[in-house]
C-alpha cells in the first residue's frame, strides 16, 4: 500500500471515521482522483510534499461526503473532533449543537479549506 494510502486510513481514523475492508477501492480511486486535481490545478506532474497532507485532508473530505451521501456517515460524532478550525489568522469556531452542520463543515473544509496553498506550488502552462 501507498504512503498516501496508509495516511489517509491513519487521518479517517483520527476523526473516528470507520473504514472497512470493502472501502480500498473508493479509496484509491479518491487518491488517484485528488492527485490529478492537484497536479491539473498547479500544472505540476506530481504532488510535491507541501501538499502532500493537504491532499490527504481532501481525500478524506471526499470519502466523508461520499460516506454522507450514502447514509453510512451518521455514527460520526465530530462535535468533539471539531471545535475551532486555526489557519493562519484566522480562527473559525463552530459553536452549534447540529451535528449535520458541524459535520458540513468539517467535511467543506476538508475538500476546499486549503486550496490556497496551492499558488505556492502552480506552474505556468505555455
Amino acid at each position: 500500500m501507498s504512503r498516501m494510502y496508509t495516511d489517509v486510513i491513519g487521518r479517517l481514523k483520527s476523526f473516528g471515521c470507520l473504514v472497512l475492508d470493502t472501502d480500498q477501492w473508493a479509496l484509491e480511486y479518491l487518491i488517484a482522483k485528488v492527485t490529478n486535481e492537484i497536479k491539473n490545478e498547479c500544472n505540476i506532474s506530481g504532488i510535491p510534499e507541501g501538499l502532500h497532507h493537504i491532499a490527504i485532508d481532501m481525500v478524506c473530505g471526499e470519502f466523508m461526503q461520499m460516506k454522507k451521501g450514502t447514509g453510512q456517515l451518521d455514527d460520526l460524532d465530530v462535535e468533539a473532533t471539531l471545535k475551532q478550525i486555526h489557519e493562519g489568522d484566522t480562527t473559525i469556531t463552530y459553536a452549534v449543537a447540529d451535528k449535520s452542520i458541524t459535520l458540513d463543515g468539517l467535511i467543506e473544509y476538508l475538500i476546499n479549506g486549503q486550496r490556497s496553498q496551492f499558488i505556492t506550488y502552480r506552474r505556468v502552462s505555455w
